[in-house]
């Protein structure tokens, strides 16, 4: 290849060479092609890459200005003779970059082709890379201070070479090594794991890398190590495995850390699986055991584990960041802690030791209260170093350490949400390894997610406690039949977040001897639903001591819903809104032994015959309160003396994965059950349809009717002349004198004089007197006239007017009720001691 440039004629723009249709780029290789002339005619990226020319300046150039020593024109005429005979030619030569630096790069020209009529060659270089020799000194240096402990293995796993790094890792000298089996010398842990796998690389010649295990260094036996090891056939000549090389790297660091990572990880799965306190404590101390530490104690505040029971902190107490103040005299703070959770490796432990629930004082000496709000965790690596202070301070705890062999100790303030909880306590003493620093940072992850639980359960049960306590404040405490009914009641509260719901049920005591029986549901969980009950529930017995019938009484309470969700801002929730509420509403009457019943979207009740058979009073069933312009109807039906009614709330026959009309048949059978007492009746009830936690709160009222017989019950009517008031006095007498009444004669004869007169005077319409001995005395005055009596106080001149007032001061109780054939005035009067 000559060095001179391109000819071209005279004048002429010298010819452009065109591109060759297959490509001679590669990723690798810098590449030109060359004419026989010695002038560049294709130049790659590659090439510009490594030699910093662009293509515009290399091509229809000699290559020649690109080597940095002259060409021989001998070399390359010689060169050229090979490529055109087919075997092309490589070696080393300097090029020079268009930067000026001068690199060496190996060199290949290709066989001859021609293009475009011309004779080219295809050139590629590529840097040379210098290769480093090591010396014999250099390569033992380097394996003997390797970070990385190695050996040498004979086929018959007898140590042959073995450098410093391992011999320190091992902790066994190499004089005690070399010509000896890994048995012989290191503990039996780490011979079982290693000496099967070399046997396997001995018999398959496969190496195994990075298998990992945990044992015990001569040097520090207190401490376990991980270690990470390789095994590598070494191989003759001829391909015979004649050893192995043994590598090994101490990761203990890592292992650690990854233990620590995982202990943290998997405490969030395994602590707070409730929300109760006490048990909260007792899976931190047995998640603990025996993963970080042989015995562990939680011990909590008096409060915290009492949340139930609401109360100041403790005598020398503070919460988070106040700190505390010293008492008189210097004495320490000492905390009021009651033991909550504990664990331990070995049996008996736990019981030489405080019991759960046992008041306890704790603290590391000679630390206060102001380690629980302020304090950062305590290490004691060795306890030996400080157990004069428990000896001092804590006699019985010094014991303990002593009979056990605790010999290290890390006690971790429990705080959450800046209020202080209490003291967790690790302990080790199987375990012979002791606490080390980097411990202390995982015991204070897992105290830490611990307390958040703690607060969480304590929060709850707090907030659930004062739910509860709202809740059975507006339920009520005596169901009060009287003579009509025995009565027996079963209330269950959700098995909800919440766990407060918003069922109520009522026995409310009408005039007349009438009872009446309510039973209602409230749509949702929380106070928020119990308050809402508590409205309603207040305002049914308002109502009913209007004496309104039963569909009366629900469309009022319907309007009274409607009205509370209007009031509501729009946009804004008061957590006491109306969301939707059911109520079935029942007046019995002893007398007729009548029941006439209403219902708002709610259950039918169940009626048990006195002959034991079951039957569900069909009753039109009415929309549920709040969604207004619809009518409640009422049903009547009669119930014989000795009935048994059970109005129930639908998560008695609803209940989990349960078809209603299944659940009424199962509740029709459960009540028909024979020779039970009422209350244990009740509760068997329940019982039966609901063996597990519900979803949905349960209400259950069972009501036994009685039948008001004649002897209590006796009947006049009163003739339209003013003269028939003295009669009806003298025959009020005599039946007072055979109850037995004689204490209440006078005021009765007052009583029923003044009712009879004012009927004759201001009624129309048949008059009627009507006197009932029940646990009261009634008097009843009914008429045809829808007029209300009205009590007033006459004046001094007044001649009459004083009537009503006198009644009403002779009476416990009176009233006016409406009925389709006019009203009643009723009054109500105490029975004497010796009444029966």
């Amino acid at each position: 290849m000559a060095s001179e440039g391109p000819q071209s004629a005279p004048g002429a723009e010298p010819s452009q060479p065109r591109t060759p249709q297959h490509s001679f780029d590669t990723a690798n290789d810098a590449t030109a092609v060359v004419a026989a002339t010695g002038t560049v005619i294709g130049w790659t990226h590659s090439a510009q890459d490594l030699l910093g020319y662009r293509a515009a300046e290399v091509v229809g150039r000699s290559a020649g200005f690109l080597l940095a020593m002259p060409e021989d024109p001998v070399r390359v005429a010689g060169i050229a003779e090979r490529c055109r005979a087919g075997v092309g030619w490589s070696g080393v030569a300097d090029v020079r970059r268009r930067d000026g630096r001068q690199i060496e790069v190996d060199l290949r020209i290709s066989a001859s082709f021609h293009l475009d009529g011309r004779e080219c060659f295809l050139v590629s270089a590529r840097e040379r890379q210098p290769v480093w020799t090591v010396g014999q000194s250099v390569l033992d240096a380097f394996l003997t201070s390797s970070p990385i402990g190695m050996a040498v293995m004979s086929p018959q796993l007898r140590y042959v070479w073995m450098n410093e790094t391992l011999e320190r890792i091992g902790g066994v000298p190499r004089e005690q090594r070399v010509g000896r089996r890994m048995g012989e010398v290191l503990p039996g842990l780490e011979t079982d794991a290693i000496e099967p796998l070399m046997r396997r690389v001995l018999d398959t010649g496969v190496p195994v890398i990075d298998f990992e295990y945990r044992g015990w260094s001569w040097a520090d036996p207190h401490r376990e190590r991980a270690y990470s090891t390789s095994f590598f056939p070494l191989t003759d000549a001829d391909g015979t495995v004649t050893g192995i090389c043994y590598m090994v790297l101490d990761v203990t660091d890592r292992w650690k850390a990854q233990q620590r990572l995982a202990l943290v990880n998997d405490a969030g799965a395994s602590i707070g699986s409730t929300l109760d306190v006490m048990r909260t404590a007792q899976e931190l101390a047995d998640f603990a055991v025996p993963r970080f530490a042989d015995f562990v104690t939680v011990d909590l505040l008096e409060p915290v584990a009492s949340p139930e029971e609401p109360g100041p902190w403790p005598s020398g107490t503070a919460p988070a960041g106040t700190g505390g103040a010293a008492r008189p005299g210097g004495a320490s703070l000492r905390p009021t802690m009651r033991r909550a959770g504990m664990s331990s490796v070995r049996e008996g432990c736990p019981e030489a030791a405080y019991r759960i629930g046992e008041q306890v004082d704790s603290l590391p000496p000679p630390h206060d209260v102001r380690f629980l709000s302020d304090g950062e965790p305590v290490l004691i690596p060795v306890l030996d170093a400080v157990r004069h202070l428990w000896a001092v301070e804590q006699p019985a705890r010094e014991a303990t350490i002593r009979e056990f062999g605790f010999h290290s100790l890390i006690a971790v303030p429990m705080r959450a949400r800046d209020t202080v909880l209490g003291l967790t306590t690790f302990v080790r003493s199987l375990n012979p390894a002791p606490f080390e620093p980097d411990d202390v940072l995982p015991a204070r992850d897992l105290v830490a997610r611990a307390a958040v639980c703690v607060d969480n359960a304590r929060r709850y049960t707090r907030e659930h406690t004062a739910a509860l306590t709202l809740q059975r404040s507006l339920l009520p405490h005596t169901l009060p039949g009287g003579m009509a009914l025995d009565v027996a009641s079963s209330y269950l509260p959700a098995d909800a977040k919440d766990g407060v719901g918003g069922d109520w049920f009522d026995v409310i005591p009408l005039s007349s001897a009438r009872v009446a029986l309510v039973v209602g549901d409230v749509v949702g969980h929380g106070i928020s639903a119990a308050a809402t009950m508590g409205r309603l529930r207040t305002a049914v017995h308002t109502l009913a001591d209007m004496d309104l019938p039963p569909d009366e009484l629900l469309a009022h309470l319907d309007d009274l819903v409607i009205r509370l969700s209007d009031e509501e801002p729009e946009g804004e929730s008061s957590g006491t809104t109306v969301l939707g509420a059911t109520c079935l509403y029942a007046v019995y009457d002893p007398v007729t032994q009548l029941c006439t019943m209403a219902r708002a979207g709610h259950p039918p009740p169940v009626v048990v015959c006195p002959d034991g058979r079951v039957n569900f009073p069909e009753l039109p069933a009415g929309p549920p309160l709040g969604l207004g312009g619809l009518p409640f109807e009422t049903a009547e039906i009669e119930l014989p003396d000795g009935s048994l009614i059970a109005l129930y709330t639908n998560g008695l026959i609803e209940g989990r994965d349960r078809d209603a009309e299944l659940g009424m048949s199962r509740l029709g059978g459960a009540l028909a059950q024979r020779g039970l007492p009422l209350d244990t009746l009740c509760a068997t009830v329940v019982e039966q349809l609901l063996p597990v936690p519900q979803p949905d709160d349960v209400a259950l009222l069972l009501a036994r009717t009685h039948e008001l017989s004649a002897d209590h019950v006796v009947s006049w009517e009163v003739p339209p002349d003013p003269a028939a008031v003295a009669g009806v006095r003298a025959r009020t007498a005599r039946l007072l004198r055979t109850w037995g009444l004689e204490e209440l004669q006078m005021t009765t004869e007052l009583i029923v004089s003044e009712l009879v007169t004012n009927a004759l005077r201001h009624a129309t319409g048949p008059i009627r007197l009507r006197l009932l001995r029940q646990s009261v005395l009634i008097c009843e005055v009914s008429d045809a006239s829808s007029t209300s009596p009205r009590l007033r106080h006459a004046r001094t001149t007044d001649e009459g007017g004083r009537g009503l007032f006198l009644v009403a001061q002779l009476t416990h109780r009176w009233g006016t009720r409406y009925t389709p054939e006019g009203k009643i005035i009723w009054t109500e009067q105490e029975l004497p001691a010796t009444g029966t």
